[in-house]
């Protein structure tokens, strides 16, 4: 890891957020030959290298990556850090996913080492790939996010994580009872919440795997701990919603599943979101919750496509994902590829430039984190990666030819992956560099 100097300066084209591009006609700000002012792991400045050079102090260190593009680290709003080893496994479909693959792969969790071991890669994979800040599913085992969040806090970076809830319709070396996960979360809250750059989020996998009294006992602690996240799945696989309408049939839909018990607030992120209808959307905006858009891994599994346009209509909260292990990729440019193309076959577009900003500042809001991360605003936390237009053969030759920045982001978008991301940056420190 890189040692912070008073004052670091790093010259760059300098690419960030300060509105929805599908909103506002001046959402981003670029600056072509740019200067990113960092001191004490906050941003000081962001701007032309021309106006900010003369302003920084004569011990200032300035790291030259002309001819790169700077932005915002991206936030990965859906990750299951424990499906790493079983990313790519064969199955027809969601359920029979569940039960074949990722319960056994998360029964080894219960041994800290493993755990440990596991979650060591997955940071290396997420920084590799350019990710400074995730929203991660650890496992039913407290020990899976003390592993996680021990690892995390070692690099210096901004996470959120939480022990999965589950006391039914699982197996039983994975499933709790409704009272000790909510004891076992609400030790974890108290433990990693707001420690160092940790955030904890409550965890109920899905509604199928948690009785009436485990939702209950979920919902009473995003009462009790407003300022936590929340995360879980909603609306994924079709058998899964005709699942869901017999085990709770007197809920409306499945979204009002955990809206009965008080869980669609600020702060809740719902994975997937595909088989929501006009009620479930309004609600999702008025609540100010978000979706996380999985797009890898609702292809992966044949679940649906997003419905970008719908959600847009309702004033959503949205924020693209890998989600690892369905998900096919650690690399939030692949993620974009592949949200493009869903975007397309239900017949809305998205620019280049909305893919970053839901990958960086979009995420940031969805998880009401926006005066923290996401941007080069004054204050914010120095999160940042460096990406390389040249970082392939292809690339190179396509980037030489674009007229725009439209076009060399779309580029990056399609053509590019981890090997794209020449540097990351956590709080001011290199916490990875590209080897090679």
């Amino acid at each position: 890891m890189q040692t912070a100097s008073p004052v670091q300066a790093y010259r760059a084209g300098l690419l960030h957020f300060h509105a929805d591009p599908a909103f506002a006609a001046d959402a981003h700000a670029w600056h072509e030959d740019g200067l990113l002012i960092v001191a004490d792991g906050k941003v000081v400045a962001a701007g032309d290298h021309a106006r900010l050079a003369p302003t920084l102090p004569p011990d200032a260190q300035v790291t030259d990556y002309r001819g790169k593009v700077i932005t915002p680290g991206f936030i990965d709003a859906h990750v299951h850090y424990p499906q790493t080893d079983m990313i790519a496994s064969p199955a027809p479909g969601l359920l029979p996913w569940l039960e074949q693959y990722t319960f056994p792969t998360e029964r080894a969790f219960a041994d800290p080492a493993h755990a440990a071991g596991v979650a060591e890669f997955f940071l290396d994979e997420l920084l590799r790939c350019g990710t400074t800040t995730a929203l991660v599913y650890a496992t039913v085992h407290p020990q899976s996010v003390d592993a996680f969040f021990t690892a995390s806090e070692a690099r210096g970076l901004r996470m959120i994580a939480g022990k999965v809830l589950m006391d039914r319709h699982c197996p039983d070396f994975l499933c709790d009872t409704a009272e000790q996960g909510a004891r076992e979360t609400e030790e974890l809250i108290r433990r990693w919440h707001k420690h160092g750059r940790s955030l904890y989020a409550i965890t109920p996998r899905f509604a199928p795997t948690s009785t009436e009294a485990q939702m209950a006992l979920a919902g009473e602690l995003a009462r009790a701990y407003p300022d936590t996240f929340l995360q879980t799945h909603v609306s994924e696989n079709e058998d899964e919603c005709r699942w869901v309408k017999q085990l709770y049939p007197e809920a409306r839909s499945y979204l009002d599943v955990y809206d009965r018990y008080g869980m669609l607030r600020p702060r809740a992120v719902f994975g997937h979101c595909i088989w929501l209808d006009e009620t479930d959307r309004a609600r999702m905006a008025e609540t100010r919750a978000a979706a996380a858009v999985c797009p890898t891994s609702n292809l992966f599994l044949g679940s649906g496509l997003f419905d970008f346009e719908r959600a847009d209509r309702a004033g959503m909260l949205m924020a693209l994902a890998t989600d690892v292990g369905a998900g096919t990729s650690f690399s939030m440019l692949q993620t974009m590829n592949e949200a493009y193309k869903v975007a397309r076959l239900k017949g809305s577009y998205l620019p280049a430039l909305r893919m970053f900003y839901l990958s960086t500042l979009g995420a940031a809001r969805s998880l009401h984190l926006d005066d923290t991360i996401g941007s080069f605003a004054a204050g914010r936390e120095a999160d940042f990666i460096v990406l390389d237009p040249q970082a392939t053969p292809l690339l190179a030759r396509r980037t030489a030819n674009t007229d725009s920045l439209e076009e060399l982001l779309f580029a990056l978008a399609l053509l590019g992956d981890d090997r794209a991301i020449a540097a990351t940056y956590s709080a001011g420190c290199r916490v990875h560099v590209r080897q090679g």
